[in-house]
């Protein structure tokens, strides 16, 4: 067994020496292709012996086993011109698309599209790839290590990305995952799938529960789909998903889901199940709002999502998609969307997390809405997720773990009979649509059952302080306007 988090240390280390990778994003555009040739190798190890007549999509001297795998092979200024001028060329645009293994050959291909070779010294190359033949992808050990050092690298790779990406917690697409509930059958979609973190939680639930045949294992693997439009996280994505044994990742493409025109999405493009956590505070391109309904258009990503969520999901179909707490308190366009969504789909639940859930990437706090379309909503369910005892806040080395989703899933009852089970806790409360409407459509409601907290952070002080200032100022004037009526009317009065 490989000590696996040590040898991504010492890759990094590696690294760091060579002048070409620039910064955290670099270096992990570089550690995942190279990750991803020497896991595709493992995998195609086993499909030799599963296959009688397996055909590798690489031509053999591209191999990783050819020019990689011998610790005292090729190295120096020979292994940079071989990668640079030959492996390459060939991957980006001279691999056979046709045939039996063309699938497989695609998938490779739109890996490469946009991947580069930044490491300048074919020494550290060298000592990067004997670091990474350590790890055998084929032993059930090393390969769970990785899945946890996959999340590592992606935590690594969001410390490095923009603001509005954000990694979502295991713990929390599990528990979506969970209460969604996809059956074997059903096609699930994650249109904004970054790393395919929702997608591989999927995969594990349909595995466990449903599948007993390889016509089961065929039935999943065509079931389920997302796109991306960043090329490092699609190029994690489509490891991830070898990594979960789906062997040809077709189904997970680059694009961006938002610029192809609502309309343009036919019935056979709806789906069962979305479950997705699409980039919030975020503005989309000029012109992408313009293949949405003129009454909903708006260049706020998340928004876009959500009217496109709404499209794509067939009738009775189920979602469940992460949103920040600006969803729910936005006027203008925000109104017209929540009336849509209320009106065309059952918002039964929504799971309010606490601070700190998509710590430390932002302190924006989040909602998880799940909803079924087909039907009006009559009321929804806010349940508030409390922090575990002795918690105040998460952090990289205390996440939100599965567990404490437990209380939530005693609670949830089942949509069958309408969640008829379903109580008021201090946790859990019900608002008819009558109050939502009432409200303009605001749905920031506060648990009933929680008295007004006493908060110390000085932003908020300071925003009530100038509330407080404005509201005393207001009174004065009042003041002011009565006394002066009253005077004057006193004076009219002494001289009547």
């Amino acid at each position: 067994m490989s000590n696996v988090s040590g040898i991504i240390k010492s890759i990094q280390d590696i690294m760091r020496k060579d002048v070409g990778v620039d910064g955290d994003a670099q270096r992990i555009s570089q550690l995942v292709w190279m990750f991803f040739l020497k896991i595709f190798d493992d995998r195609e190890t086993e499909l030799e012996v599963l296959e009688d007549n397996y055909k590798s999509p690489l031509p053999e001297h591209m191999r990783w086993r050819s020019w990689a795998k011998n610790p005292e092979g090729i190295t120096g200024e020979p292994l940079a011109d071989f990668i640079n001028l030959q492996l390459f060329p060939t991957l980006k645009n001279k691999l056979n698309v046709q045939g039996p293994s063309g699938k497989r050959a695609q998938v490779i291909r739109d890996i490469f599209e946009d991947a580069y070779n930044y490491m300048k010294s074919g020494t550290l190359i060298r000592q990067v790839i004997n670091k990474i033949c350590e790890i055998d992808f084929n032993t059930q050990n090393d390969r769970h290590t990785f899945g946890n050092i996959y999340e590592q690298i992606l935590k690594d790779l969001q410390s490095a990305g923009n603001a509005g990406e954000f990694y979502t917690p295991r713990a929390v697409t599990q528990f979506i995952v969970d209460r969604v509930n996809p059956q074997l059958e059903e096609t699930v979609f994650d249109p904004a799938c970054g790393t395919g973190g929702f997608l591989s939680n999927v995969i594990e639930h349909k595995r466990t529960r449903f599948v007993k045949s390889p016509q089961d294992e065929e039935i999943l693997q065509s079931s389920i789909s997302g796109v991306d439009k960043k090329s490092l996280p699609y190029m994690l994505c489509i490891t991830n998903m070898i990594l979960h044994g789906i062997d040809t990742p077709t189904n997970i493409e680059h694009k961006n889901s938002l610029s192809r025109p609502l309309y343009d999405y036919a019935n056979k493009d709806r789906v069962n199940v979305i479950v997705t956590n699409p980039p919030f505070g975020g503005m989309e391109e000029d012109g992408i709002e313009n293949g949405f309904p003129s009454t909903l258009r708006t260049r706020e990503t998340a928004d876009l999502f959500v009217t496109l969520i709404i499209h794509l999901l067939k009738d009775k179909g189920r979602a469940a998609v992460v949103l920040p707490d600006g969803f729910f308190f936005g006027e203008g366009m925000k109104t017209r969307l929540k009336e849509k969504l209320l009106e065309e789909c059952n918002l039964h639940t929504i799971v309010r997390l606490p601070n700190g859930v998509f710590n430390p990437y932002t302190g924006i706090k989040t909602n998880l809405l799940f909803f079924t379309k087909g039907q009006p909503t009559e009321h929804i369910w806010y349940y508030e997720h409390p922090y575990p005892d002795g918690v105040k806040s998460y952090n990289k080395t205390k996440p939100i773990r599965f567990e404490e989703f437990q209380t939530e899933i005693d609670w949830w009852g089942d949509e069958s009979d309408g969640f008829a089970s379903r109580t008021e806790t201090e946790q859990a409360w019900k608002v008819s649509i009558e109050d939502i409407k009432a409200r303009n459509y605001n749905m920031d409601i506060k648990n009933p059952h929680i008295d007004e907290q006493i908060i110390h952070d000085p932003e908020v002080l300071l925003q009530k302080y100038v509330e407080q200032q404005q509201d005393i100022s207001k009174l004065r004037d009042q003041l002011k306007s009565i006394l002066t009526v009253a005077l004057i009317d006193g004076e009219k009065h002494r001289h009547g």
